[in-house]
C-alpha cells in the first residue's frame, strides 16, 4: 500500500494507476474512494460515467500542485500541459488533506 504525504505528514492511502489499463479504469464504476488515486503519467481527466464528484490536482514532475479543481460527474477536464500526474479524491477531500496550488505532495510505499 502507498501513502500520500503533504508536508511530510501522511494524509491518506493512495492507489497508484501507472499502467494504461489502470489509468483508463481510474475511478469508473466505484461509488467512492477512501483516500486518493494518482494517475501517472496524466495531464487531464474526465468524470463521464462516474457516480460521484471528485477533487482533481494536476502535478508537475516534482509532484508540486499546479491546479486544483472539483469536477461533477459527466464532465471533461482541461488538459494541463505542464502536468505529469493527476491526483484524484472524493470532492472535499483536498481541503482536509491540505492540498492546494503550490503544495508539494509525496507518495511513499
Amino acid at each position: 500500500m502507498a501513502w500520500l504525504l503533504v508536508e511530510d505528514q501522511v494524509v491518506a492511502a493512495v492507489e497508484v494507476a501507472n499502467t494504461r489499463g489502470a489509468r483508463r479504469r481510474g475511478l469508473l464504476g466505484r461509488r467512492g474512494i477512501e483516500g486518493a488515486m494518482l494517475l501517472s503519467p496524466a495531464r487531464s481527466v474526465h468524470t463521464v460515467g462516474m457516480r460521484f464528484a471528485i477533487d482533481v490536482a494536476h502535478l508537475d514532475s516534482d509532484m508540486r500542485v499546479l491546479t486544483v479543481a472539483s469536477m461533477k460527474p459527466g464532465r471533461v477536464g482541461r488538459v494541463v500541459w505542464r502536468a505529469r500526474h493527476v491526483l484524484e479524491a472524493e470532492a472535499g477531500s483536498f481541503q482536509r488533506f491540505g492540498i492546494s496550488s503550490g503544495v508539494r505532495v509525496e507518495v511513499r510505499s
